[in-house]
């Protein structure tokens, strides 16, 4: 155990690659994690003992979070059951991992298509909650191998999106406890600047080139891209 900071209890919703390596780091930093996913806490037993973090039902993922993690695909975010934050800690930061694949996995949003809506965006409309958008570019395996003490060379930078200015403050204060550094990439109706297709998605580098990639992305979105 490598705790910095304070111990905070954490959430993750969905326990996918992304999910199930931040479950891992954040347990090794020492907060107390729940994670849950769609098909029941039993099936997370192995990753359960594997870092010592508890499963949960959705429901109860974030119950007394200070940080909520949703990392699942887009189509199923409206699955979610309503009042999912209810019993959170106040000032709850939700992070949102997601990205909107519709010819590969999600299909046709409408707000998405049709209302010109952030992918972040309309995932902030369904949850009924603010959310931070980080890791949605990120390697999974970069999470665990990656990471760097603050000031190194190499230390990799991350873009985060969002409007709560403490919320994004509790995030990237994470972030940097995971061993990356961030970058302040806007409000969240600025978050295409770090959607797929982006010259910032995947990009593993530091926070000059970060900057340069957010600077350079268009709004457009590409044909392959829409559904």
């Amino acid at each position: 155990m490598d705790l910095e900071g304070p111990v905070m209890k954490i959430g993750i919703i969905g326990a996918g690659q992304i999910g199930g390596n931040l479950t891992r780091r954040l347990t090794a930093l020492g907060h107390e994690v729940s994670v849950a996913n769609s098909r029941g806490p039993h099936t997370l037993t192995e990753l359960a003992k594997e870092t010592g973090a508890t499963p949960v039902p959705v429901e109860e993922a974030a119950r007394g979070a200070e940080v909520v993690v949703v990392t699942i695909p887009l189509k199923a975010i409206p699955d979610l059951p309503s009042g999912l934050f209810a019993e959170a800690a106040d000032g709850v930061a939700v992070i949102d991992t997601g990205n909107y694949y519709p010819r590969q996995r999600d299909g046709r949003i409408a707000g998405i298509e049709d209302e010109g809506l952030t992918e972040s965006r309309w995932t902030e409309r369904h949850l009924g909650h603010p959310v931070i958008k980080a890791f949605n570019g990120t390697y999974a395996q970069d999470i665990l191998d990656r990471h760097r003490p603050a000031g190194a060379p190499d230390r990799q930078a991350l873009p985060v999106a969002g409007d709560d200015a403490a919320a994004k403050a509790k995030v990237r204060a994470l972030i940097d406890e995971l061993g990356f550094d961030t970058v302040d990439a806007g409000g969240l109706d600025e978050s295409w600047r770090q959607q797929p297709d982006t010259p910032v998605y995947g990009l593993r580098e530091g926070v000059e080139a970060v900057t340069k990639a957010l600077a350079e992305a268009s709004p457009e979105r590409k044909p392959e891209f829409r559904a």
